[in-house]
């Protein structure tokens, strides 16, 4: 039986999936990067303006990351073979307008794959193995020593429990009242004095006019 050969890795590759981006204004971006170093991919899309930059960037991001994580590479040291956008799924969405009638809007998605290789054909190595984490056993819950409640138990058992204070009957209602001290009878207020019959009238008070004096 022939033994199967696994063919040579040549490239590190990210994909980034249903991103919310026009096709057409992310393979803008693509272009200006293919071929590139990594270090200035980095620089071109750090100072481009379109939005789109900012996706692509995140998918170099990636390849560079699997580049140094999984096979122990230098990023730095590889150059980007292949930066695709492909169309993705498209929302439609609808506007009301004039007259009763409906405007369509299309909001496209889009899938960016890049892919990163070493100067003249370098073969990538072997993914590194990443060490299975092992959970540690969780501490077996210790006993609680049945001396130690014993005596407590029987402490709560012998301590006597406070008596509850005599409740108040209907029959005690008239002894409380007249134990109570009589509140102060307050004094009645005075009725201002009876005001001078109608016939009887205030004399106006005279007024007196200063005489004006001439200097002689």
């Amino acid at each position: 039986m022939a033994a199967v050969e696994t063919p040579e890795r040549n490239e590190v590759r990210a994909e980034a999936r249903y991103v919310r981006t026009a096709p057409r204004k992310a393979q803008l971006v693509a272009e200006q990067i293919r071929g590139r170093t990594v270090p200035e991919a980095r620089t071109i899309l750090a100072f481009m303006t379109r939005d789109a930059a900012r996706d692509v960037e995140r998918v170099l991001s990636s390849a560079a990351a699997n580049a140094e994580q999984n096979h122990g590479l230098d990023a730095d040291e590889m150059y980007v073979a292949h930066a695709i956008v492909g169309a993705g799924p498209t929302l439609k969405r609808w506007r009301a307008r004039a007259r009763g009638r409906v405007a369509r809007i299309k909001k496209r998605t889009c899938h960016i794959t890049i892919s990163l290789a070493l100067p003249e054909g370098g073969v990538i190595p072997e993914p590194i193995a990443q060490p299975v984490p092992v959970a540690e056993p969780a501490p077996a819950p210790e006993a609680p020593a049945p001396e130690a409640e014993a005596p407590a138990a029987e402490e709560a058992k012998e301590a006597p429990r406070p008596k509850r204070a005599p409740r108040k009957t209907t029959a005690d209602a008239p002894a409380a009242e007249e134990e109570r001290p009589k509140a102060k009878a307050k004094p009645k207020p005075r009725k201002p004095a009876a005001k001078k019959a109608s016939g009887e009238t205030a004399k106006p008070a005279r007024r007196t006019s200063k005489k004006k004096t001439e200097d002689s």
